[in-house]
């Protein structure tokens, strides 16, 4: 039997509020889900509150909301955040993608959320309502 996580685009105003939202979706109040980008493809691989045998869909809803809430605007944000304690190999390409979000191009938060369930889940698993 499928699973439905459901994730409401209106409660997601920032990437911290998406850890929140998808935690709870996925494993009820105060539900962990990830809290970066690194954990949340890890807990989609490894059944991190998802059914074992990988047969769940996440509905998002109202996902143009969320697709504003982690545009480029917040992607730079959290980008200044990560620079500074990035390792020194790291920081010419986090600073590209830093000189680019501002103007509005380059992937956002959204498109690499988007990008991390594709990958890790099997086709058809992300609904974009």
């Amino acid at each position: 039997m499928t699973v439905t996580y459901v994730i409401e685009g209106s409660e997601v105003t920032g990437l911290e509020r998406f850890w929140q939202v998808i935690g709870e979706a996925v494993n009820g109040p105060s539900g962990y889900f990830g809290r970066n980008l690194d954990a949340f493809a890890d807990c989609l691989s490894r059944g991190m509150g998802t059914p074992d045998d990988g047969d769940f869909v996440i509905d998002w809803r109202n996902h143009a909301l969320s697709a504003r809430a982690l545009g480029h605007e917040e992607t730079a944000r959290r980008l200044r955040q990560q620079i500074g304690r990035a390792h020194p190999t790291n920081r010419p390409a986090l600073q590209r993608a830093l000189d680019e979000a501002p103007a509005g191009r380059g992937p956002t938060l959204f498109d690499r959320l988007v990008q991390i369930v594709e990958e890790r889940t099997t086709p058809g698993t992300l609904r974009l309502n």
